[in-house]
């Protein structure tokens, strides 16, 4: 590492937490509710990562790329979407195995750690509460906090900025390619971990500067790097 990190900004879906379920439960009652069949979890799987407005585009039309829902059908079913994630949101959420060890961790080794995610805020805080993450957290930047989300980098910027970092300070943990881009446009650096939701994708597409299994092993891969600047 160039240098000592101060400031970690963590990736929520995919890497915090395993939200998978809750957000394919949500999907097929949108869908169900708008007389449409329901989708297989591991294809809605592969539409999470760019915040809840593009995610219900594509269960719509059961594709990640395609055609756009008409303005009146999106417009309807993004409430219902949110009305029905909104219900579902901690129903199965759990963190990913390593989370709670890592971050403890990386606070007693004197990290300041921010979450920042795309998901909008009313869905962000209860979930990180339910978590029982919060107390570990110097700052939430959620997908409404700021103009812009991932993949452009002006979250890890303001991010950085608040916890009075630098760039050269700082490092993003994510699993997506929304994540890479936003590390790679800042830039900062990027720790991958190898599970979440990467849309089929395999981990290596991201060029991550490491990749991880857990949370746990990204702590003590700072840990480690750290030590070795002094």
């Amino acid at each position: 590492m160039r240098r000592a990190a101060r400031v970690v900004l963590l990736d929520l879906d995919g890497t915090l937490l395993d939200t998978v379920h809750d957000l394919s439960f949500a999907a097929n009652r949108m869908r169900a509710r708008l007389g449409m069949p329901s989708l297989d979890e591991s294809t809605i799987r592969g539409f999470i990562g760019n915040g809840i407005g593009v995610l219900v585009d594509r269960v719509l039309v059961g594709a990640r790329d395609g055609e756009v829902p008409p303005p009146d059908l999106r417009s309807r079913a993004l409430a219902i979407y949110e009305e029905e994630y909104a219900a579902a949101l901690t129903r199965s959420s759990v963190c990913f195995p390593g989370v709670r060890e890592g971050v403890s961790a990386m606070r007693a080794s004197g990290l300041r750690l921010a979450c920042v995610t795309n998901k909008a805020e009313r869905f962000t805080l209860p979930l990180l509460q339910h978590a029982g993450l919060m107390p570990f957290l110097d700052l939430v930047v959620s997908g409404d906090s700021l103009p812009r989300k991932k993949p452009d980098p002006l979250p890890l910027l303001h991010a950085s900025a608040e916890l009075g970092a630098t760039l050269d300070d700082t490092i993003l943990v994510g699993d997506s390619e929304n994540d890479a881009q936003a590390a790679h446009a800042a830039p900062c650096r990027f720790i991958a971990v190898d599970y979440g939701y990467r849309h089929g994708g395999d981990v290596a597409s991201l060029k991550a500067d490491w990749v991880v299994a857990s949370l746990a092993d990204a702590a003590a891969l700072i840990e480690n790097s750290a030590s070795s600047t002094h």
